[in-house]
């Protein structure tokens, strides 16, 4: 089946990365996944399986495996889902070798720590040649990998390569929707993993379904704030990128961030919670960076306030859920 981005490049082999990778491969484009874990190469190229990231799932056969970034740069496009805080360095690491114009779909969802930049902040300044574009919404790696039907945004300025990458990559199962707003997007796929948590910490206090509802609603308002302070449109933030996702993280303990809160919520200390996990729960590293961003667009958070002092370690779980239950009554909007 020919398209203009016909051989796509993965980068990152987690379980978000190998969906990916197994979407573009059953969708009939030659793919390539990079992952830095020897034995993942292994276990996708001899047992087409990622056992240690996506295990018990069948990927397709033509999907090919490699830890060389060198043949990430033949790709026609690429799909980067390295974590957030990891970005800036493999795209550094791929830049030279990368053509002018090729388009860079950013898949990952989180702001950098260190710099408080959106992921295509970040692109713009690692690998400037690159057509930048987005892919948020929400997405479960198991489910997508599965073929479940799942429907996405694909932010691009550029309309047209906006089209020909979800041509690339879409069935009747995944479907991407197309949007030119890059900067919603972002902020959805950033600020709904730190509310998760917040809404994992309910669940794990056992406060009931009322009060999860209540803090979601009152975590998108937060979002919403962020979002149109920096220049995001609010049909995109109340969309699949922003609302949607927001649901699916916010509702399901499945979703690494919730799971975390859960914990945080029954009396587990962060510590141990991660010392568990071979993946990422990106709220973590995004919290802060959150605040950061709020704080210079002079947006209130108080939500994404509250996680980043509980991440941080500089106030308890019960002593900041006491916090935000006497705050002063209010108009709603």
């Amino acid at each position: 089946m020919s398209n203009k981005y016909n051989k796509i490049a993965v980068v990152g082999a987690g379980a978000w990365g190998t969906a990916l990778a197994q979407v573009a491969a059953m969708a009939g484009r030659q793919v390539t996944l990079w992952a830095r874990e020897a034995e993942v190469v292994e276990s996708v190229n001899g047992l087409h399986e990622n056992r240690l990231f996506l295990p018990g799932i069948a990927l397709d056969k033509g999907l090919h495996a490699t830890g060389d970034l060198k043949e990430v740069a033949e790709a026609d496009a690429i799909l980067m889902v390295t974590p957030a805080q990891h970005m800036r360095r493999v795209l550094e690491e791929l830049a030279p070798a990368i053509a002018e114009g090729t388009p860079v779909m950013l898949c990952a969802k989180g702001v950098e720590q260190s710099t408080n930049y959106l992921l295509t902040e970040v692109l713009a300044e690692a690998m400037p040649q690159a057509t930048p574009a987005v892919l948020s919404g929400p997405s479960f790696a198991a489910e997508v990998a599965r073929g479940l039907p799942t429907a996405v945004t694909l932010a691009c300025e550029d309309e047209e390569v906006a089209e020909a990458l979800g041509n690339a990559i879409g069935l009747p199962a995944f479907r991407p929707y197309y949007s030119s707003d890059l900067i919603g997007a972002e902020i959805g796929g950033a600020v709904k993993n730190v509310l998760a948590i917040a809404c994992g910490i309910v669940d794990g206090k056992k406060f009931g379904d009322s009060a999860r509802a209540a803090l979601t609603t009152r975590g998108f308002a937060e979002l919403a704030r962020l979002g149109l302070a920096m220049g995001a449109r609010m049909e995109t933030l109340a969309g699949l990128s922003g609302l949607g996702d927001l649901i699916l993280t916010c509702n399901s303990p499945k979703s690494r961030n919730m799971s975390l809160g859960i914990a945080l919520g029954e009396g587990k200390t962060l510590e141990e919670v991660m010392g568990t996990r071979n993946s990422v729960s990106e709220g973590v590293h995004s919290a802060t960076a959150v605040i950061a961003l709020a704080r210079k667009y002079d947006i209130e958070m108080p939500i994404a306030e509250a996680v980043a002092a509980i991440v941080t370690a500089k106030a308890t779980v019960d002593d900041t859920i006491a916090a935000l239950l006497a705050r002063p009554f209010r108009a709603e909007t």
